[in-house]
């Protein structure tokens, strides 16, 4: 308590002598005692007493004192103050900038980018998207010293290379290259040339570390190592499984592992029992890529059956594999394959297991009976695995002498069934790498060439009649088909042109659609038009943010009235009263019958619906799949996930009286 006391006396003696950085200063060394004593309103109340300059009393009320955590406001607090006029400035959209102005009146930051003079930020977001740049940031030193910049970029790639990781942050190669890219460090024809130069650089260098993945991050190190005593303290005394992991593998690449004494080795396996149970119930692919580790540095604990038993268990391997580097998914699959129950368990877990490990268990044992008659009964399913579909029909020539496979036919079935729908999660990954497969004329080529005359009508008939293609691209493809095997064109389907329907919506729809707009012109505009004026009376345009926002808003005013006018005009109100029931058109009423039961729907104009009454627009996706179809007629309609299924046309009737009474002017309202 007393020492509450203290704190408040000292922030009144900062007070007196109007000290506000001493008062910033002496709050953020006992935030945690002054939270107890003052609270974030007290404390903001404390900061003010300090100063009378307007832009830091302006900066106290806008970090939420009372409102925000008495930390999270200081931080913020603590930013807004580094904004210094002529402050370098970091912006993760515009790059480097300079603070020009600071308005405590209206709030704004004003900050001069090389793309973006005069871009406004308001406090918030100046705290969210600003940082004071450091004096060593890559962009930092080309502004202050353009012409050692270039001598560095153009003569030492390798070491440039370490500066933008030293700014930015490890990061894989793709994202190294978008951050020269786009900043003009390097033009992205020159890229690759560029990286191979700075590569043969960084290779040789002790404090960098090349990922052999892309996708993983190039590392830059703080010191190089040794692998001494200090070394062996430290990894002994790491108590972070990842790291643990990381150490051990650059402890053997660099070929110490090998060379190590007794002692050292003894060490190295003690921390990966300790890594290996940090992870367990955390982290399985983690566990996954340990296990493998210790079993391939010949280490007996933990046993490796203890951590198959743990993988096996609530197939944490099926989620390990789908979350592994590619690479170690095969380390992860000749893991646990140790004898053929193993094996025989993996096969089991095919249809739940990610496209890599399905690569991986057929590629180490496709040659084993066991394995290739478990493949074979899966790919003879009515429905066989993503997965393996998009596997075999993407290699095929490699399984062309599999006996235990269904005609290549069948897997091509499997294949257009796969390429239909809508898919989530790796099944979409399947789908969309068939797609492709589909699109490439090669591979079309291929298996024509493998398909007998029959097989070939069969399998381009079944394509013809796939349903969820996309139009374009289903047609593009029938197309290359009949190029490629000519015969196919007497196989071809017409497809009927669909009739044109006048563009029509009912009275009421129009009306409200015409009172919608007459708002906008006679009101929503001029309001706007008078909000510009306002604006002008700040002064200067340039620097006028509500001038801004008010001229934005009448583009996108303007932009709206264009459309709405020509839509009004496009579109006439009508009553349906020509609708006849022969077939499904705009202004009847439709009863179809689908696999989960009978639905009631209003077909009506294009500005036309409502979900509750059953009132469909002709412009959506169903009422467009009905149109045109007599009773009897099956059409495609999407299911509650999206999938396209058959349903069949029961009923076509006349609008009933509720219908009509709904399409009628609403009273008040005008056309």
């Amino acid at each position: 308590m007393a020492e509450n006391e203290a704190l408040v006396g000292q922030l009144g003696a900062c007070a007196e002598k109007q000290d506000f950085d001493g008062a910033f200063k002496l709050v953020r060394e006992n935030r945690e005692a002054l939270a107890k004593s003052l609270q974030a309103v007290g404390v903001k109340d404390a900061l003010k007493k300090t100063t009378k300059d307007r832009l830091l009393l302006s900066f106290l009320d806008s970090v939420g004192f009372g409102e925000r955590p008495l930390d999270e406001s200081l931080v913020r607090l603590e930013k807004l103050v580094s904004f210094t006029q002529g402050a370098l400035v970091l912006s993760k959209a515009w790059g480097l900038g300079t603070v020009r102005k600071l308005d405590y009146f209206y709030r704004r930051i004003t900050v001069d980018f090389k793309t973006k003079k005069g871009h406004q930020f308001t406090y918030d977001a100046a705290v969210d998207m600003l940082t004071v740049a450091p004096e060593d940031h890559i962009l930092v030193k080309r502004q202050a010293d353009p012409t050692a910049f270039e001598a560095m970029l153009k003569d030492r790639p390798g070491e440039f290379i370490k500066a933008v990781l030293k700014s930015y942050g490890d990061m894989p190669i793709t994202r190294l290259e978008d951050v020269c890219v786009q900043n003009g460090f390097v033009k992205s024809v020159n890229w690759k040339a560029y990286w191979d130069k700075a590569r043969a650089e960084l290779k040789a260098d002790k404090l960098v570390e090349i990922p052999a993945k892309r996708a993983d991050p190039i590392r830059l190190k703080a010191s190089a190592e040794d692998y001494g005593d200090n070394w062996m303290t430290a990894f002994a005394h790491e108590t972070d499984p990842k790291l643990i992991l990381a150490a051990v593998r650059e402890f053997v690449a660099q070929k110490k592992f090998v060379a190590a004494d007794e002692a050292t080795k003894q060490k190295v396996g003690e921390r990966l029992v300790f890594a290996v149970t940090a992870a367990r119930k955390v982290d399985d692919a983690l566990y996954a890529r340990l296990a493998c580790e210790v079993t391939a540095l010949g280490f007996s604990k933990p046993p490796a059956a203890e951590m198959r038993d743990y993988l096996w268990e609530r197939k944490r391997f099926v989620k390990a594999a789908a979350a592994l580097p590619a690479r170690e998914v095969g380390a992860m699959v000749a893991f646990l394959a140790c004898d053929d129950e193993a094996k025989g368990r993996l096969y089991k877990a095919i249809p739940e297991f990610c496209f890599t490990a399905v690569a991986e268990i057929v590629s180490q044992f496709g040659k084993e009976a066991a394995c290739r008659a478990a493949v074979g009964a899966y790919m003879k399913e009515p429905k066989a695995p993503a997965t393996l579909t998009t596997l075999l029909v993407g290699k095929y020539e490699q399984f062309r002498d599999w006996a235990e496979l269904p005609p290549l036919v069948t897997l091509l079935t499997h294949a257009i069934a796969l390429g239909e729908g809508r898919q989530g999660g790796e099944t979409l990954k399947m789908q969309n790498l068939v797609r492709r497969l589909f699109g490439d004329r090669k591979w079309l080529e291929k298996v024509f060439s493998w398909l007998s005359p029959e097989e070939q009508a069969l399998f381009f008939e079944r394509f013809q009649a796939s349903i969820a293609w996309d139009p374009s691209t289903h047609h593009a493809t029938v197309i290359r088909m009949t190029k490629i095997v000519p015969a196919l064109e007497a196989h071809l389907v017409k497809i009927e042109k669909k009739k044109e329907y006048a563009r029509l919506t009912s009275y009421r729809s129009y009306g409200l659609r015409k009172q919608e707009y007459l708002k906008l012109i006679n009101e929503e505009m001029p309001e706007n038009v008078r909000k510009i004026e306002f604006a002008k009376s700040f002064g200067d345009l340039s620097e006028n943010a509500e001038y801004q926002y008010a001229k934005d808003e009448q583009r996108a005013l303007m932009q709206k009235q264009t459309v709405m006018q020509a839509e009004l005009e496009a579109v006439k109100p009508g009553d349906f009263a020509d609708a006849t029931t022969d077939e499904v058109m705009p202004g009847v009423t439709v009863v179809v019958t689908a696999k989960d039961g009978e639905k009631t729907w209003s077909i009506l104009g294009e500005w036309d619906n409502d979900l509750e009454k059953g009132i469909l627009s002709s412009k959506t996706r169903v009422a467009q799949n009905l149109l045109g179809k007599k009773v009897g007629d099956d059409f495609e309609l999407p299911d509650a996930d999206g999938n396209l299924m058959f349903a069949t046309v029961k009923e076509i009737r006349p609008l009933s009286d509720e219908i009509r009474e709904w399409m009628k002017l609403p009273e008040g309202v005008q056309i």
